[in-house]
């Protein structure tokens, strides 16, 4: 089942599509991962992480791991965002204690030893597509497969700081010093970003969520350049293609460019992070325009009232249009399990009609 059958669509994908629907439609960033036992202990038998995402059968079981237990309207793929760096030749490794660690790129001749791996780079991620068919398979019909992949800038971002960061100077420099060359770099992420979403729609993705993690870091005209352009010949692209699917960015930490993304890149729904005030954002984005978000995951971590208030908030202040519940960014190792289940149940619970 795709999202192109508009009266069997599930009702997180009606939601994407600007229907107000009598409930909340939810799911949390990060919701298959190590809060949950279940996860933890099939990570152990998976010390390579790359391995782990690049296995169907361990993806897939912790990809459905979190539905089971909360019934949340929508399961995410099980992967990373730095697939397609590793699909590219990168060198991509996660070490203990220090995070994901690449081979940097940071001149011309570093970005042209990328350039023969692009052709196939959507095929080496083979395992991936594999997941999203056991996923699809395995889910109710009523509930929805989200595929995902990073935005380029993002992408871009680790792959020149060779890892995480936190000023992120090196990238920023190189952007800044020669454009040429991290446009290349930017264009290649964009082309091999189109490939391998579109392969996971063709798998069985009922909707597809751009990551745009670090876009906070850039100022108004590097927003425009390495966010909202490479992002609008994604969503084109895969609006061409796949024109039953709709399109989530998380632009995070974009605070007042939220408007013009938004706007100018064409997806159907934007992402907010906790920063953003829920009545700014239904007050000031486009009415055409889902939104998803955005409680604080330090409120899921406490729980009991503060969560509930906040979650409250949200719910009240979004009543008026489509929108999805979710986090401001994903659920920390910390989180009780109980805290997931008594906001599912409040979720659960909610009607559009008893808000207003």
């Amino acid at each position: 089942m795709t999202g192109t059958e508009p009266g069997t669509r599930p009702i997180l994908v009606r939601a994407l599509f600007g229907e107000a629907t009598s409930r909340a439609p939810f799911w949390f960033m990060r919701q298959a991962g190590r809060y949950l036992p279940e996860y933890r202990a099939i990570r152990a038998t998976a010390p390579d992480f790359v391995a782990f995402c690049l296995d169907p059968e361990k993806a897939c079981e912790v990809t459905l791991q979190p539905l089971r237990r909360f019934g949340m309207d929508a399961a995410i793929l099980f992967a990373d965002i730095l697939l397609v760096p590793h699909a590219l030749g990168a060198g991509v490794a996660f070490k203990a204690g220090e995070g994901p660690v690449l081979e940097p790129v940071r001149d011309a001749a570093a970005v042209a030893r990328l350039e023969p791996a692009l052709a196939g780079a959507a095929e080496r991620l083979s395992a991936v597509y594999e997941t999203v068919s056991r996923v699809r398979a395995a889910l109710d019909p009523a509930q929805a497969l989200i595929g995902f992949a990073g935005s380029p800038w993002t992408v871009a971002t680790y792959m020149v700081e060779g890892g995480g960061g936190h000023d992120f100077m090196r990238v920023r420099g190189l952007a800044l010093r020669e454009p040429e060359v991290f446009q290349r770099l930017v264009d290649i992420l964009v082309e091999a970003t189109i490939a391998y979403l579109c392969r996971q729609a063709e798998a069985g993705a009922n909707a597809l969520q751009l990551f745009d993690t670090w876009s906070g870091v850039l100022p108004a005209a590097g927003f425009e350049r390495w966010v909202v352009e490479p992002t609008s010949r994604i969503v084109a692209a895969l609006r061409a293609r796949h024109p039953g699917i709709p399109l989530i960015g998380f632009p995070r930490g974009a605070g007042t460019n939220l408007r013009r993304y938004a706007e100018a890149t064409g997806v159907d729904a934007v992402g907010l992070d906790a920063g953003v005030a829920p009545a700014w954002a239904a007050r000031e984005l486009p009415r055409r325009t889902c939104l998803q978000g955005n409680l604080d995951p330090l409120l899921i971590a406490m729980g009991g009232e503060a969560m509930d208030a906040a979650t409250r908030e949200i719910l009240h202040s979004w009543r008026e249009r489509a929108f999805v519940f979710n986090l401001g960014h994903g659920i920390t190792p910390d989180v009780p399990v109980e805290n997931v289940e008594r906001l599912s149940a409040l979720l659960r619970a909610w009607r559009r009609e008893e808000a207003r």
